[in-house]
């Protein structure tokens, strides 16, 4: 007798074609899903508070259409405090040339690389609450900065740092370029080390120096590096919050545009006004942001 096998398998409920049509959009509902949620829709939400006049509790909440907005152009002590970002942006490009330079003479062979890469990359990890009450002690009058200064035989220039309104803005900001160099060194590493070792060994051969090798090889091949760097550093130096906010409160001429829009909405109570100049602030770094992408175009950052 001859028993005839079958295959009782079950059959999939979905054929591979579709099955791999569908799959990538699964996974990509739970990511999509939290950036809608936390990202899309409040920015959403903002553009319709900046439309009305509300305290933030109330329940009346008076729409005023583009008043806010009218308010915000008319009133200059609003744009005034967009002077300080230049301090904030003048102290990125330093920090980004910093980053740079360590980057480069840490992708050779140096003596405790690994070391000083941990050492450069570490203020980036620590919060930006704790390293505001770090820099006070380290300004504070007869602090951390001041001894360091009487001990080198600088005692007759020490300052009042945080208090001195001609000098407060480059504290702040060095603050930020000691804290914000790390993510910058290790974007820059980065690149330089996907480069390929042939290169630099062709390079030597022809004997070419260290700074021709960093002229004609490693800076063309991380532009795109550079180009996204320098929209962080036009977005940071826009947006810059916490160092100040902690260390001043925003006062003594240190009050960024984002913390007088925060005071505006929660201290004063105008949440309306508060959201259009958030509103302002974000097509402001659209604006520049366009504009850079239009005359330093990339291939490399999308």
């Amino acid at each position: 007798m001859t028993t005839l096998s079958r295959d009782i398998s079950p059959r999939p409920f979905l054929s591979n074609r579709v099955q791999k049509r569908i799959i990538p959009f699964l996974f990509l509902i739970v990511p999509v899903s939290l950036l809608l949620i936390f990202t899309y829709v409040p920015v959403l939400n903002m553009f319709g508070y900046s439309l009305l006049e509300w305290n933030g509790f109330s329940k009346d909440r008076d729409f005023v259409g583009v008043e806010n907005y009218v308010e915000i152009f008319t009133r200059p002590e609003l744009f005034s405090v967009f002077w300080v970002s230049i301090y904030y942006f003048v102290g990125a490009f330093v920090q980004m040339g910093l980053a740079l330079y360590f980057a480069t003479i840490l992708s050779f062979d140096v003596r405790f690389k690994s070391f000083f890469k941990g050492i450069l990359f570490f203020p980036y990890l620590i919060n930006g609450v704790a390293i505001g009450f770090i820099f006070l002690y380290f300004f504070r009058p007869e602090g951390v900065l001041d001894t360091l200064m009487i001990g080198a035989g600088l005692g007759e220039y020490t300052q009042l740092w945080l208090g001195n309104r001609d000098i407060i803005n480059f504290s702040l900001s060095g603050v930020s370029i000691w804290r914000y160099m790390g993510l910058n060194f290790v974007l820059f590493l980065g690149a330089i080390q996907s480069i390929g070792a042939d290169i630099y060994e062709a390079s030597e051969l022809d004997g070419a120096t260290r700074w021709q090798q960093f002229r004609y090889i490693i800076l063309p091949s991380i532009l795109p590096i550079l180009s996204l760097s320098f929209i962080l550093a036009i977005k940071g130096a826009l947006s810059v919050f916490e160092i100040p906010y902690i260390m001043t409160g925003g006062s003594n001429g240190s009050a960024t545009f984002v913390i007088q829009t925060v005071d505006m909405a929660f201290k004063f109570g105008k949440v309306g006004l508060g959201s259009a100049m958030a509103v302002v602030l974000l097509i402001i770094i659209l604006i520049i942001t366009g504009i850079q992408r239009m005359l330093l175009p990339d291939d490399g950052v999308g």
